[in-house]
């Protein structure tokens, strides 16, 4: 089974047509008595307050120009270690839940020939081998389980059978993705800012898979150059190389430490997320906050908290857009914070890391995986006999083909590739209750990836425990909107067919 691997297609979609002018232009703006336009701007000028507002540490003024990329061929280790890695990007990506794997496309790093090709290769075919295998195994399971939550016996109509078929399929596709290597290609639209940018070319080399991180950037400011050549050869940093970041003194890029995976696992205590450490007086503080923002002495913390909290008297907890952050009452939510110790599976992690208002500190895959096979496992795979041997001899041979490929001398991060979208990743993620609440009202949903809403159901009932008052209106939006707003579920026909709203949180999930 060959690997389709052309490298990656950059291509810059949308752009601002003279983007150094533009920050220079801004940067006059602050010291003139009207907005000065980039048209304005003097040969002089360039050659001045270009290096001096960049050298000087003011980069806001090259965050105004904006470059919307589209992005092919790059590896899904790529995007979560590098891409997605950080908060300020906006982007679209090609989802494994969605979309059948149906060609067999991954990265290839070019280093690798001979005997390291073909046992890379070999490894990328079994995994699709066997993503093919589980996805039909899959489908009857899938279909059994939402023809009861759905009662299909009882409905009558062709298209609504179909629909149910349908969505079989891609909950078969979405659970048979674990197999599937990490070197899988994906597509995006990527969307940054000029001074990231600036920062993706400097730090290029800081992470796992650096060679991939340099080609793809490489690609993209040679785009931007094509516009604007000024935008990086008058201002700008070169990249960093492997012996300027401190992770290559800390930690010898290898196999991982199998007892520290342990000794992680072992302080869950048997959960996927688990609650470490929050302010012992968080509800005070954030009702002392609201009393500080409307100038009232007379509120009591229950019914300042009940003003944010409860969206009977809070409509912003009602609207689909998350206006938060624009409130002068909710941002009083920001002084609650919270940090959860986590286990997910780099597929689910690599969607739970696009809240990027909760950060997490991921750990370098080339330091931590161990040797033996470390993963997570989807129920649904694990309850079907035949699907959990598929899986286990998936994993297995993925992991054997990484150990041997390090045995051979390949870089740890091009190995890396090799592992499924299984392989465990262990971190801490913090976040204030203000983008924490967002974040739990569409994790709680039952169309959001199982692991993050069995994460995020974990991290709940645990805040629950030490903060009620703040977590008494917690639920997905069936469950903040019941009896409030129409409609109560907001997710169309894509409504997961289980009244949430009247059990939560006592919800057993099945699929």
């Amino acid at each position: 089974m060959a690997v389709i691997d052309g490298g990656p297609e950059v291509r810059l979609r949308n752009f601002f047509d003279r983007p150094y002018d533009d920050a220079i232009a801004a940067a006059r703006t602050c010291y003139a008595p009207r907005v000065i336009e980039a048209g304005e701007v003097t040969e002089r000028q360039r050659q001045t307050i270009g290096p001096l507002t960049f050298s000087a540490g003011h980069h806001t003024v090259y965050q105004h120009a904006t470059f919307e990329f589209s992005l092919e061929g790059v590896s899904r280790q790529l995007v979560w270690c590098f891409l997605h890695a950080f908060p300020f990007y906006n982007t679209e990506q090609q989802s494994q839940r969605y979309v059948r794997m149906d060609e067999v496309r991954a990265h290839v790093p070019a280093t690798l020939g001979g005997e390291d090709r073909a046992l890379y290769e070999g490894a990328i075919g079994g995994a699709f081998r066997a993503y093919a295998e589980l996805a039909r195994r899959l489908e009857p399971v899938t279909l059994a389980i939402l023809s009861d939550l759905w009662r299909l016996g009882d409905r009558k109509g062709v298209a609504f059978g179909r629909s149910v078929v349908k969505e079989a399929g891609k909950k078969a596709i979405e659970t048979a993705r674990y197999v599937l290597p990490i070197g899988c290609h994906t597509a995006m639209v990527y969307t940054v800012s000029g001074i990231v940018l600036h920062r993706l070319r400097r730090m290029a080399a800081a992470c796992d898979v650096p060679d991939e991180a340099h080609s793809v950037v490489e690609r993209m400011l040679a785009e931007v150059a094509r516009r604007d050549p000024a935008f990086f050869d008058a201002i700008g940093d070169p990249p960093l190389g492997p012996d300027d970041l401190p992770e290559n003194h800390a930690a010898t890029p290898g196999a991982g430490d199998a007892a520290f995976a342990e000794g992680f696992d072992k302080s869950l205590a048997g959960r996927r997320s688990r609650l470490v450490d929050y302010g012992l007086r968080a509800p005070a503080i954030v009702a002392g906050a609201i009393r500080s923002v409307l100038g009232r002495s007379d509120l009591d913390d229950d019914a300042a908290l009940d003003l944010v909290l409860d969206p009977a008297k809070n409509r912003y907890r009602l609207e689909t857009l998350n206006v938060g952050v624009h409130s002068p009452l909710m941002r009083a939510l920001d002084h609650a914070h919270y940090t959860f110790r986590k286990k997910l599976s780099h597929t689910a992690d690599s969607q739970d890391q696009r809240h990027r208002m909760v950060p997490g500190s991921r750990p370098l895959l080339s330091r931590t995986v161990p040797r033996a096979v470390d993963v997570v496992e989807p129920e649904l795979i694990r309850e079907d006999p035949g699907c959990h041997a598929i899986f286990r001899e998936a994993v297995e041979a993925a992991f054997d083909a990484r150990s041997r490929l390090l045995d051979r001398g390949v870089v740890p991060g091009h190995a890396l590739y090799v592992l499924p979208n299984a392989v465990a990743v262990r971190f801490e993620e913090s976040g204030s209750l203000l983008h924490l609440l967002h974040k739990w009202t569409m994790r709680t949903c039952l169309n959001a990836q199982r692991e993050i809403w069995e994460a995020s159901m974990d991290e709940i009932e645990q805040v629950r425990a030490v903060h009620p008052g703040l977590v008494r209106h917690v639920g997905p939006p069936c469950v903040v909107r019941s009896g409030l707003a129409h409609p109560r579920c907001t997710e169309g026909s894509h409504f997961c067919g289980v009244p949430v709203w009247r059990r939560f949180p006592d919800l057993v999930r099945r699929i």
